[in-house]
């Protein structure tokens, strides 16, 4: 009998009291998880303010800097400095020139291995000319939007290699005899691509795949 009225006991009050705690147990468990899961996603993915800002901290230059090499109340225009498209593509020719001669870093010139240098120098010449003030070249061939981003995402681009792009283009620049003397040019400029190059490599490694299209 005594036998009977423990097992009658542990059924009725010890089994539910288990399969509670258990439940209990298995909630916070999952609420933990979900909710690290989500904090995770959330500090990976940025906004784009947040982008700017992690750009600038990389890179040292503001958005709002980079652009006022394309500020329409630049005169002339850069565009217009360079030597418009034939100048635009000097400026591309010298630094590809540069980049596919680059024999000191081969991992660098690796990233170019999918593309030849006459075709580098044309894709870069007419986002260029578009970008600066010219007609919109790029989107002639490209198509409507410029994605620079999401252009760029099936290469292995870090700060160190955009560091290496911008060694090389203010080499060019330098080079470039439109721009060589002009010193307002060569600044606006090179706060431009440095801003780019880096934003370029920050927003490849924060932005979601179906967000990396500007």
């Amino acid at each position: 009998l005594d036998f009977v009225v423990v097992f009658i006991f542990v059924v009725l009050v010890v089994v539910p009291v288990l399969l509670l705690i258990c439940g209990c147990i298995y909630s916070v468990h999952s609420s933990t998880t979900t909710s690290t899961t989500t904090t995770t996603t959330s500090s990976s993915i940025m906004s784009k303010r947040a982008l700017q800002l992690e750009t600038w901290k990389r890179s040292g230059v503001t958005f709002e800097e980079s652009q006022a090499v394309i500020a329409s109340s630049l005169d002339p225009s850069i565009y217009e400095r360079i030597g418009k498209e034939e100048g635009l593509e000097t400026l591309s020719r010298l630094f590809y020139n540069r980049v596919f001669e680059d024999k000191k870093e081969a991992w660098f010139l690796n990233i170019f291995a999918s593309s030849t240098r006459e075709e580098a120098i044309d894709n870069q010449y007419r986002f260029f000319v578009q970008t600066f003030g010219g007609p919109a070249l790029y989107r002639e061939k490209k198509g409507k939007y410029t994605r620079l981003v999401g252009r760029h995402a099936n290469y292995q681009i870090g700060h160190q290699a955009a560091e290496r792009w911008l060694e090389h283009m203010r080499h060019a620049i330098q080079e470039h005899d439109a721009l060589k003397h002009d010193e307002e040019a060569k600044h606006l400029l090179d706060k431009y691509f440095t801003y780019t190059a880096h934003y370029i490599v920050v927003a490849s490694e924060y932005m979601r795949p179906d967000q990396v299209s500007e």
